[in-house]
C-alpha cells in the first residue's frame, strides 16, 4: 500500500500498489492530473515519472492559479 495526504484537502487514504506505478497514477487515483498538483515522494519533490515503491508516503500539493 502506498500512503496518501492531499495537502489542504484533509483527504488521508491508502492506494493498492501495483508494479511498475508511477506518481502520475497516484495523483490519477486521488483525483489530479500532473498538471493539477505536485507530488512529493518521501519528502522529496517528484516528477509524474518517478517510480513508486510499495510502502512509500506520497504528499499531493493542490496548484493554485489565478489573476
Amino acid at each position: 500500500m502506498i500512503k496518501v495526504k492531499v495537502i489542504g484537502r484533509g483527504i488521508e487514504k491508502e492506494v493498492k500498489w501495483r508494479k511498475g506505478m508511477r506518481v502520475r497514477d497516484v495523483l490519477r487515483e486521488v483525483g489530479f492530473n500532473t498538471e493539477s498538483a505536485i507530488a512529493k515522494v518521501n519528502g522529496k519533490v517528484a516528477l509524474e515519472d518517478k517510480e513508486v515503491q510499495d510502502g512509500d508516503f506520497v504528499e499531493v500539493i493542490p496548484v493554485v492559479s489565478g489573476g
